[in-house]
C-alpha cells in the first residue's frame, strides 16, 4: 500500500531568510523577474476531471494567481480563456500550460476599465465555445502610497473601474449565457477586512467585492448560478515587486503565522472547489487563503 505523505506548510513555499532577493519591476510585473520563482502548480498539481468540459474564463490569467488556476482547471478537463492586460509573454506561457494538459486555450489582451472590453472577452469567449461555466473575476489594480493625499483620482478610478466595475461588467454581461450549475468566483482579499493604509483603494475595492459577491448569489440562487469569493492573504506573485516598496517586498509574508508569502499553486484547489459539484450547497461565502491570519 503506497504511503500517504504529508507536508510541512510552513516550509511549502520559501520564506524571507533574512530576505528576499527580489528586485523592483514595473508595472504590471513579469514571472520571469521574479526572485524566488512563484510556483503555480507546473510539477504538483494532479486533475481528476472535476471540471471535464466545462469552460472557464480568468482575467488576470497570464500569471500569479489566475496562471494557476488556469494550470489547475486545465488539468481538471477544463478548456480556459485568458484575458490579462499586456503581458504577452507571461501570458503565452500560461496559454502553453493548458494545451500541454490536453485543453484549449484562448487569449485575449486589453484593458478590462473600459466597458467594451469586458463585454468582448464574454462574447469572444462564448462564440470560440459556445458556452460559459465558470467565471474567475481575478485581474486587479493596486496603487501605493504613503498619504491620502497622494492617491490621485485617476489612480482611485482605475482601481474602481478594474476591480469592481470590470466584475460588474463581466457578470452583467456573462450570466445570461451561464446555465444552472454554473459558477461565479470572486477574488476579494484579507485587505477587505484587514486593510494596509498606503494599499487604501485597493483594499477599498476588496471589501466591495465582499458585499457584490454576497448580493449577487442571492441573485442567483433562482437562476442556478453559485458565487463566492476567495480572499488570499499574502501571495508570491509578480504584483508584490511590481507595487509594493522594496524594503515590504524583501520581507513579503513574514508577518502570516506561516512566516512566509502564500505560492499561487497553494490558492489553486480552493478555486477547483468552488468550481466544481463539491460546493453544490456553497454560495455568497468567502474562502479565506490566508496563511493563518483570520478572516473575522
Amino acid at each position: 500500500m503506497a504511503k500517504t505523505v504529508t507536508e510541512d506548510p510552513r516550509t511549502k513555499g520559501p520564506k524571507p531568510e533574512p530576505e528576499f532577493p527580489q528586485k523592483p519591476q514595473s508595472e504590471p510585473g513579469t514571472e520571469a523577474e521574479m526572485t524566488p520563482k512563484a510556483d503555480h502548480g507546473e510539477g504538483s498539481y494532479r486533475g481528476s476531471d472535476r471540471l471535464k468540459d466545462r469552460v472557464a474564463v480568468i482575467t488576470g490569467g497570464d500569471s500569479g494567481i489566475g496562471r494557476a488556476v488556469a494550470l489547475a482547471f486545465a488539468r481538471e478537463g477544463a478548456d480556459v480563456v485568458i484575458a490579462y492586460l499586456n503581458e504577452h509573454e507571461d501570458a503565452r506561457e500560461s496559454e502553453r500550460l493548458v494545451k500541454e494538459a490536453g485543453r484549449r486555450a484562448l487569449l485575449i489582451d486589453g484593458d478590462i476599465s473600459e466597458r467594451g472590453k469586458c463585454e468582448e472577452i464574454v462574447e469572444r469567449a462564448f462564440r470560440e465555445f459556445g458556452r460559459i461555466d465558470v467565471l474567475v473575476n481575478n485581474a486587479a489594480y493596486q496603487p501605493v502610497k504613503e498619504s491620502i493625499a497622494e492617491f490621485t483620482d485617476d489612480e482611485f478610478d482605475r482601481a474602481m473601474k478594474t476591480n469592481v466595475y470590470a466584475m460588474f461588467w463581466i457578470c452583467r454581461s456573462a450570466v445570461p449565457r451561464m446555465k444552472p450549475g454554473s459558477a461565479i468566483i470572486n477574488v476579494a482579499s484579507i485587505q477587505a477586512y484587514e486593510p494596509t493604509p498606503n494599499l487604501l483603494p485597493y483594499s477599498t475595492t476588496k471589501g466591495a467585492i465582499v458585499t457584490f459577491t454576497k448580493g449577487l448569489a442571492k441573485m442567483l440562487a433562482k437562476e442556478g448560478i453559485r458565487v463566492n469569493a476567495v480572499a488570499p492573504g499574502p501571495v508570491w506573485t509578480p504584483l508584490i515587486p511590481a507595487t509594493l516598496p522594496a524594503e515590504k517586498v524583501k520581507t513579503f509574508g513574514s508577518n502570516t503565522p506561516m512566516e512566509r508569502p502564500g505560492q499561487p499553486a497553494e490558492l489553486a484547489p480552493a478555486f477547483v472547489f468552488l468550481a466544481s459539484n463539491e460546493s453544490s450547497y456553497i454560495t455568497g461565502e468567502v474562502i479565506g487563503v490566508t496563511g493563518g491570519r483570520p478572516l473575522p
